[in-house]
């Protein structure tokens, strides 16, 4: 669904090298939305002082100080579910009805946050377009 290229941008050929990786990845006849969504990782920034990414939409991180990390993972999440039509949601349910159990089935239950002076819950899914339709039809309140 995505390609995330990780570069040691403080290597002395790491021009060439990514020149060398997008000829390789060209050449496997890959659906060009797959090239065109690739995510550019700078590797060990915390080598160089006040490095800023030269190249467009590139994201500069240190692997080993944790540098930049939180900025990838949100970066592949949200290109993930572009790429796969799904979203992120929470939704509030009766846990007394059958919306949790529908729900475990038909999408991917991240986090269940129980309301037990209610009895309901906060519950957070990764969700495609469809099941989200259903689910609203199912369940419309």
């Amino acid at each position: 669904d995505l390609i995330v290229h990780v570069r040691d941008i403080t290597h002395p050929e790491t021009v060439l090298q990514k020149a060398t990786v997008l000829s390789v990845l060209r050449n496997l006849n890959l659906p060009s939305h797959l090239l065109d969504s690739m995510v550019e990782v700078h590797n060990k920034v915390d080598l160089i002082e006040r490095y800023k990414p030269t190249e467009e939409n590139a994201l500069a991180i240190s692997a080993l100080h944790g540098l930049g990390l939180e900025e990838l993972k949100e970066e592949i999440e949200k290109k993930i579910l572009a790429t796969t039509g799904k979203r992120i949601l929470t939704v509030n349910i009766n846990l007394e009805g059958p919306q949790l159990s529908w729900l475990y089935k038909e999408a991917t239950v991240q986090e269940v946050e129980v309301m037990p002076e209610d009895g309901t819950a906060r519950v957070k899914v990764i969700i495609g377009n469809s099941a989200f339709g259903k689910y609203r039809n199912l369940f419309p309140n």
